[in-house]
């Protein structure tokens, strides 16, 4: 019986919807497929510690999420078969060769290109346009590619008159600190990473706090109150993976298979945020918003 182990940061949701995924395509548990789960793996020790109770399981394929777990699993084993997702320059990082030609044991669906870090200072400074300082908040642990994304925001930052900041935190404590010293032309782009899903609930307090407008690469976020969410579309990307998964359980090798690039991007407001912090929305974004929440 194949068996497919899910290593993964992501919401349970997602775990629903790769097991509906693979039932689509004639994986069915109980019948000709198991599942193995680790949650909560955001850092390397972690990724290593759960990667090696799975390898030991004998699996016949990993899915996994984010460049901790890809990390540790080549790391641990070069001949199980490894499908990724939400990893962010994987040919940079050295999990593949080239993205039309990954080699090795390894493939799967990257994360957000570098450029997506002037959209999202371009959306902040749309919806706020009186900011002149934006700090970039991520973790070094959870997201090593951090420093391409800064870049991003820094060339648009000189473009739209913004003084932008590479802001690591690697405790929640340090959040509110980072957030003190932005002032009252202030803003924050919270990045897409495991370190901000953890703590997105004080961000988003934190922010509210501080009156500052803020974007999130974090899903759910402007449902719980934050300005602005604009990420690629995590759901869909899972959905894409298990292609790649069912292929692998038929006898395809992770090495054929080229990795793919984004293409289905989510972008949330919420107006209620914005009438606290003062701002008025351009009719110009909410007619791109996938979602307007009131």
């Amino acid at each position: 019986m194949p068996a497919v182990h899910n290593l993964s940061h992501a919401l349970r949701k997602s775990a629903l919807v790769v097991q509906q995924s693979l039932e689509r395509t004639g994986w069915s548990i109980g019948r000709n497929l198991a599942i193995d789960y680790r949650w909560g793996v955001y850092d390397l020790e972690q990724a290593r510690r759960s990667g090696a109770e799975l390898v030991r399981l004998s699996p016949d394929v990993i899915l996994c999420a984010a460049s901790p777990a890809v990390q540790a699993l080549q790391e641990i084993t070069r001949s199980v078969p490894i499908v990724f997702v939400a990893v962010a320059e994987p040919v940079a990082q050295g999990f593949v060769q080239s993205l039309a030609h990954p080699g090795g044991n390894t493939t799967g669906f990257s994360y957000l290109e570098p450029t997506v870090g002037a959209k999202w200072l371009q959306l902040l400074k749309e919806i706020a346009p009186h900011i002149s300082r934006v700090a970039y908040v991520f973790s070094p642990n959870a997201s090593p590619y951090a420093s391409l994304f800064y870049k991003s925001i820094e060339d648009a930052g000189g473009k739209l008159m913004v003084e932008t900041i590479m802001a690591p935190a690697k405790q929640p404590a340090e959040l509110d600190p980072i957030m003190a010293r932005l002032g009252s032309e202030g803003g924050v782009i919270f990045n897409a990473d495991a370190f901000v899903l953890t703590n997105r609930r004080a961000a988003i307090d934190l922010a509210a706090r501080y009156r500052l407008p803020a974007i999130y690469g974090i899903p759910t976020t402007a449902a719980e109150g934050g300005l602005i969410y604009y990420r690629l579309d995590f759901l869909d990307l899972y959905r894409q993976a298990v292609a790649y998964v069912d292929r692998i359980l038929k006898g395809e090798k992770p090495a054929d298979l080229p990795v793919q690039q984004p293409t289905k991007f989510n972008f949330e407001i919420n107006l209620k945020t914005a009438r606290a912090l003062g701002l008025s929305v351009p009719t110009s974004l909410l007619a791109t918003a996938d979602e307007v929440i009131e």
